[in-house]
């Protein structure tokens, strides 16, 4: 099925996931078709179609939860949410409950997938540097408490040769667990920054050691991916996550 990234992660009944790429719907450029972002000035008709086409591709059991992402630490539950609410001001959410499904948009932040080991739960979260050190991933997995064991998938996003940013991110990094490992200098003064490997850290301290991740790099691959560092105006591809009934 052209227009998907599947994961490869170790098989969880009753759990699916998978992650758009750009090309497969109806948005034109600089949007270059699959786009499924609402806020980034594409015809909002096409916008809509994408989403339409998405559901029916996937079979997806209802249509998924749109967050209104704001780069902070909030995982909703899911389950309580009415269908056609106002999207919820979050970057993460999280289900308990077959056919509710999660979703989060990127062109460049990490997609972060994650399943309870025993098919009782999932959830997913928005991971950008300001997500990551606001704890976004902390608050996410928190919600899942007594769950068992998780795994974790990291999905495509700005590699570090491509990711260059200021002292400041650094600090923010630093003044909290000290992640110098996943920061380089680079010759402008500046530093190459590795989202995967700041995501890596937080997901181990928080007992997670099934990681897993798709290491191609969002802004190394413009045929595959949107990356807003890379076009500035561009769509955006969304991670999904959600328990499938019974059958």
């Amino acid at each position: 099925m052209s227009g998907y990234l599947w994961p490869r992660w170790p098989a969880v009944s009753g759990v699916r996931a998978v992650c758009t790429l750009r090309a497969g719907g109806v948005s034109r450029a600089p949007y270059d078709s699959f786009n499924l972002g609402a806020h980034v000035g594409d015809a909002p008709e096409a916008v809509a179609e994408n989403r339409r086409l998405l559901q029916r591709e996937l079979a997806l059991p209802r249509e998924p939860l749109w967050l209104e992402q704001v780069h902070g630490a909030q995982a909703v539950n899911a389950d309580e949410i009415a269908a056609h609410a106002p999207a919820p001001r979050a970057d993460g959410a999280f289900s308990r409950r077959a056919g509710t499904v999660l979703a989060v948009l990127v062109a460049d932040c990490l997609p972060v997938l994650i399943a309870a080991r025993d098919g009782s739960a999932v959830a997913v979260a928005h991971a950008g540097w300001r997500g990551l050190a606001a704890g976004v991933l902390e608050s996410t997995v928190a919600a899942l408490a007594g769950c068992g064991p998780l795994q974790a998938w990291l999905g495509p996003s700005i590699g570090m040769e491509h990711f260059e940013v200021g002292e400041e991110v650094l600090a923010a990094f630093q003044a909290q667990r000290g992640d110098a490992a996943a920061f380089a200098p680079n010759a402008r003064g500046r530093w190459q920054c590795d989202l995967q490997q700041l995501a890596r850290t937080r997901l181990r301290a928080l007992g997670i050691e099934s990681i897993h991740a798709e290491a191609s790099c969002c802004y190394a691959q413009p045929h595959r991916f949107y990356s807003y560092r890379r076009d500035g105006t561009t769509g955006r591809m969304a991670a999904l996550i959600w328990l499938q009934a019974s059958e």
